[in-house]
C-alpha cells in the first residue's frame, strides 16, 4: 500500500514505470555524438535530478526501503560525469551558483537529502566518499556539516546555518536536552514545509528563494501531472538517526518517513479510486536534450 496520502496506485505505478524506462534512455542520449555541447552537462545532471526523485517516487508508492539504495550507483556515476562535462563549458561564476550552499537552495535541500537517504540506507564507504566529493561545501553550514560528521570523522562544522527560516529549529533539537528532542522534532517537521516558502535571501530571484518541487506539494494541479514524487522531510529523519531520537511523535505525521529507519511504522494506505486525468501518466518518448543552455536561473539546477 501506498505511504503517501495522494495519488492512486496506478499513478505511482505509471510514474514509477515511466521514469525506469526514462533513465536509461536518458544516458543513451547522452552518449550520442552531436547535440549542444554546452548544455549537455546539465542534461547529465538532469539525470542525477531523476535518480533522486525516483528513490523518493518509490518509497512514496510503499516500495520496500531495501530496494532503494541501488539507484546511489547511477546517481554519482551521473554527478561525476555532469561535473567533468561541465569542468571546461561552465564559466567561474556559474560553478559557484551550482555548487554553494549558501546561493543555491536547491542544490542544499538536495545535499541534505542525498546524506540523509545515504545514512539511513548506510550505503557503501567507496560511495560515500564519492557523494563527499561531489557535495563539497565543508565547514558552510552549521547543520549539515554535523550531520555528515557523524560517518565523515575530523570533518569541519561551519559556525552558521545558510538558511535559519528553515534550519534553526532542527539545529537546536540537536543541542537541547535529551528529553526534549522528540517533541522539539515533530514541531520542526510540522512547520518544516511552510517554512521552505522564500527560505532564500531576498537577493535570490524571487522564484528561486524557494525549492523547485515545493509547488508540486502545494499544487496538486500542477504536482499531480507527474512532476509529484513526495513530501518528505528527510532531514527530519537523518537527524532521529544519528543523535538517536525517539521519532515515534513524528510518525504519523504526513510528511515525515519513519520507515526509512526501520520499514513498516509508517501509516499506510489503501488504492484510491480511479486516477484523474492529470494523475495518469504520459506514453514515453525518447526524451531528446534541448537545443540550448536552460533558461532559468543556474540556483534551480
Amino acid at each position: 500500500m501506498r505511504r503517501d496520502q495522494r495519488g492512486s496506485s496506478d499513478y505511482w505505478d505509471g510514474w514509477v514505470k515511466y521514469k525506469e524506462d526514462h533513465i536509461p534512455r536518458m544516458w543513451l542520449v547522452l552518449k550520442e555524438e552531436g547535440g549542444d555541447l554546452n548544455y549537455r552537462p546539465q542534461y547529465a545532471f538532469e539525470i542525477v535530478k531523476n535518480y533522486l526523485e525516483q528513490i523518493l517516487r518509490r518509497y512514496s508508492r510503499g516500495d520496500a526501503v531495501v530496494d532503494l539504495p541501488h539507484y546511489f550507483s547511477g546517481l554519482l556515476d551521473a554527478w561525476e560525469t555532469a561535473e567533468n562535462l561541465g569542468e571546461n563549458v561552465w564559466s567561474d561564476d556559474v560553478q559557484y551558483t551550482r555548487h554553494s550552499w549558501s546561493v543555491n537552495l536547491d542544490h542544499y535541500v538536495r545535499c541534505f537529502w542525498l546524506t540523509g537517504l545515504a545514512l539511513v540506507m548506510n550505503i557503501p564507504d567507496e560511495q560515500w566518499v564519492r557523494l563527499l566529493t561531489l557535495m563539497g561545501n565543508e565547514g558552510e553550514d552549521a547543520l549539515l556539516d554535523k550531520i555528515i560528521s557523524s560517518r565523515q570523522v575530523g570533518r569541519r562544522v561551519g559556525d552558521k546555518l545558510c538558511y535559519p527560516k528553515v534550519y534553526r529549529k532542527l539545529l537546536e533539537v540537536t543541542e537541547s536536552p535529551v528529553d526534549r528532542r522528540s517533541e522539539m522534532l515533530y514541531d520542526f517537521v510540522d512547520g518544516w514545509f511552510a517554512s521552505l516558502k522564500d527560505a532564500g535571501a531576498p537577493s535570490f530571484p524571487r522564484s528561486f528563494r524557494t525549492p523547485y518541487w515545493w509547488v508540486f506539494c502545494d499544487n496538486e494541479k500542477v504536482g499531480m501531472n507527474g512532476a509529484y514524487f513526495g513530501c518528505w522531510c528527510i532531514e527530519a529523519v537523518v537527524v532521529a538517526k544519528v543523535f538517536d531520537i525517539d521519532d515515534r511523535l513524528c510518525l504519523s505525521h504526513p510528511s515525515y518517513p519513519g520507515d526509512l529507519l526501520q520499514d513498516g511504522r509508517s501509516p499506510s494506505y489503501p488504492d484510491s479510486a480511479i486516477p484523474s486525468i492529470a494523475e495518469r501518466p504520459v506514453t514515453p518518448s525518447s526524451p531528446q536534450p534541448p537545443k540550448s543552455l536552460f533558461s532559468r536561473f543556474l540556483g534551480k539546477l
